[in-house]
């Protein structure tokens, strides 16, 4: 059987402890999938998975908000970032809320017939775009913090996911026939729309650090500070080894999100370093601005025999955080009475 895995070997799900098996035992509760790759292909760096997964949870699953809306959003990130795997699995979600109909149109590339349903696509997919004003949102304010959550973490999961698996959701691309879709969706209907109660993910986070204003003190806060340190870091290796990004890759990486408009690069690649001369700054800007574009001759000209899955997934999350960031700073803050974003 073919592993969706590109350049990776998780520890198999059954073997899982700790705070990893934590995270499974809750995504299969709360969001009714057994061990999804999403998630699977973080398991080798725990330190990314957890907040990761915290993120989503109090966003798309907890959080305030219509869980059809929350998708659609999710939906509309994943076309913008040009992720088929994402692309496909929103729309089984979309069966698994009971909305089969709006699943199917989709599927077929039409826009929703609900107006309201159209206007949370088109957001999603705009928030690709630094600095693009997202008001008047269509969804109510108060939803606001749950949505953007929603937003921030699949541009996170989209750039994971385009570059370390395949873009079989399901073996053979099953997902692409209709009765597929359906059933999939269908089979963890139940929990999409059992309404989970916000916070249980943060008992596996350690101490987060300050939460973003947009957040306004909701669980997403926490779960979004967590994962921002810990991607944040991830250029950082074990004591006594050498960072698996130095001070030129990580100048670099900001260099090219610095003036970065949302638009896919060209062909050429322009602005990107050579791989046989920065191969870590190559692999994080593409995570960043083109995950899909990694190729096995980007990963095999990074590779050393210190290198392992878990420094792979780290370069990575390093750099499709750094996208996120990108998108998250030029946020127009919230009318909550902050003056400042934290």
């Amino acid at each position: 059987m073919s592993t969706p895995f590109r350049y990776t070997e998780p520890t198999p799900p059954r073997s899982a402890t700790g705070p990893v098996a934590e995270v499974y035992e809750q995504i299969s509760r709360d969001f009714g999938i057994e061990r999804p790759p999403t998630f699977v292909v973080l398991s080798s760096a725990p330190e990314i998975l957890v907040p990761a997964w915290a993120l989503l949870r109090e966003s798309l699953i907890a959080g305030a908000g219509d869980r059809t809306g929350k998708e659609l959003a999710a939906l509309g990130v994943s076309l913008t970032n040009k992720c088929p795997f994402c692309v496909d699995a929103h729309t089984m979600l979309l069966h698994a809320t009971g909305d089969h109909a709006l699943a199917e149109r989709l599927a077929r590339g039409e826009r929703p017939k609900n107006e309201e349903h159209a206007r949370v696509l088109d957001w999603g997919r705009a928030t690709r775009v630094p600095g693009t004003d997202p008001m008047p949102y269509p969804f109510p304010r108060e939803h606001a913090p749950a949505y953007l959550g929603t937003a921030l973490v699949f541009h996170f999961i989209n750039r994971i996911v385009s570059a370390l698996l395949t873009e079989q959701l399901l073996p053979w691309n099953a997902q692409r026939l209709r009765a597929v879709r359906s059933v999939a969706g269908r089979a963890v209907g139940r929990s999409a729309r059992r309404r989970a109660v916000p916070g249980a993910a943060l008992s596996l986070l350690d101490d987060p650090g300050p939460a973003p204003a947009w957040t306004a003190g909701t669980c997403v806060g926490p779960a979004y500070a967590a994962l921002r340190s810990a991607a944040r870091g991830s250029h950082r290796a074990a004591s006594g080894e050498a960072d698996l990004l130095d001070a030129e890759d990580r100048d670099l990486v900001r260099e090219a999100l610095r003036s970065w408009d949302g638009s896919h690069p060209p062909l050429a690649l322009d602005g990107v370093p050579d791989r046989r001369e920065r191969p870590a700054a190559r692999l994080a800007i593409l995570a960043a601005l083109a995950p899909y574009r990694i190729t096995d001759e980007d990963v095999a000209a990074w590779r050393r025999p210190e290198h392992t899955d878990r420094c792979l997934v780290r370069v990575v999350a390093y750099g499709a955080f750094a996208a996120v960031d990108r998108i998250e700073s030029a946020l127009p803050l919230p009318a909550t009475g902050e003056t400042a974003r934290t």
